[in-house]
């Protein structure tokens, strides 16, 4: 976990929250972590608050982590935002 940013072990969830200017700019992140997951075949839990963006992952069928959630989150890691 300790090359992953922001994110942290919420029971057996890795979860990451940030902040955008508003909820245009929450949606494009939305939008961009969308692509990466789909990507994987793997896809986190979102809520949006707003400007506030919550993404959970775990492995449902697995009942915890698993590597696909770290490799998913490694990626998500690597959007950029303007």
């Amino acid at each position: 976990m300790s090359h992953l940013t922001g994110w942290s072990l919420d029971g057996d969830c890795l979860t990451k929250e940030m902040t955008f200017s508003g909820f245009m700019k929450a949606l494009e992140y939305v939008n961009k972590a969308a692509e990466v997951a789909d990507r994987f075949k793997h896809y986190p839990d979102v809520i949006i608050l707003y400007s506030t963006v919550r993404l959970t992952l775990i492995t449902r069928n697995e009942h915890g982590l698993t590597d696909i959630d770290f490799e998913v989150a490694e990626e998500i890691d690597k959007i950029k935002m303007d």
